[in-house]
């Protein structure tokens, strides 16, 4: 069995609200290997965003560890080790659409700087695999809200990291766009990045290696 590419261990996470604390995630343990798609369910408000958001690091755990690679992580990995498709995709509005997915191919500091061409031809590999193509040259404020999506999931990809966390990535998709969604994610997988699915979607949840359902603050 390979080793886990990511580890989530023992994390706890509440929140405080008005009417008092809300424990979201409870002592949560996930290992996910290089290579693997494992889809996560549950109800809205279960915690998947939040799961997300700890594995990111974006946010911290009250209590628990997160690991990339077995070392623990501290803040955000770079975009080429963790990349993340969020539900508020975060696109650049003043960037085009082929300016944004070619943005963690530009900041990369890891490997010698790619050429001109190279980016282009990634960025162009993407945009034509999600059918946004055309797309290149406007801005995000000019697409709908579905294809924007498909941008931020091609951005996320660009760099072809280590481990991908999307969550609800086919929520806006109409059924024509989502096979392409459906076949970069398991592409992702297969090239060996790590990836991580919220999702309700029952498509998503067909193509995954594993389905992990969050309930009370635990996986099962």
């Amino acid at each position: 069995m390979k080793p886990p590419a990511l580890e989530a261990l023992g994390l706890r996470r509440k929140f405080t609200h008005p009417s008092g604390d809300v424990e979201v995630l409870r002592g949560l343990e996930l290992r996910v290997a290089a290579g693997e798609l494992v889809t996560v369910s549950g109800r809205s408000g279960s915690g998947k965003s939040a799961l997300l958001a700890l594995l990111s690091g974006f946010d911290s755990p009250d209590d628990g560890s997160i690991l990339l690679d077995g070392v623990p992580i501290a803040g955000a990995p770079p975009w080429h080790t963790c990349a993340v498709l969020p539900q508020a995709l975060g696109l650049a509005t003043e960037l085009t659409v082929a300016e944004n997915v070619a943005l963690p191919l530009r900041l990369r500091s890891d490997i010698p700087r790619l050429s001109r061409s190279a980016i282009q031809a990634r960025v162009t590999e993407l945009l034509d695999e999600l059918s946004i193509g055309e797309l290149a040259d406007r801005y995000p404020l000019e697409v709908s809200f579905g294809q924007q999506q498909r941008v931020a999931l091609a951005r996320a990809v660009s760099g072809r990291p280590k481990v991908l966390l999307t969550d609800e990535p086919t929520a806006h998709l109409d059924a024509a766009s989502t096979p392409a969604v459906l076949g970069l994610l398991r592409r992702c997988a297969e090239e060996g990045a790590a990836v991580i699915v919220a999702t309700h979607d029952d498509l998503v949840h067909k193509i995954a290696d594993r389905r992990v359902r969050l309930l009370g603050g635990v996986l099962t």
